[in-house]
């Protein structure tokens, strides 16, 4: 099910992602969602790409996901 508004993402997303990765999860889930269709196993591939999305801006430092810093 795609998601219209970060409110809606999983607990473990809304507890965890600060609200600008919210919404870069959201998106992408939101695209792998629309991609795969047709794929019975849809939703923990969308899932999956929406973490690997998260994870090329922000990084997990020890209990808190921060922002990748571009020096």
């Amino acid at each position: 099910m795609p998601y219209n508004k970060t409110e809606d993402l999983p607990d473990k997303v809304k507890e965890n992602l600060p609200k600008s990765a919210q919404t870069i999860y959201m998106k992408a889930f939101n695209s792998a969602f629309k991609q795969y269709k047709d794929n019975p196993r849809q939703e923990e591939i969308s899932h999956r790409i929406a973490w690997k999305a998260v994870k090329t801006k922000y990084q997990k430092k020890q209990d808190k996901w921060v922002k990748i810093s571009t020096k």
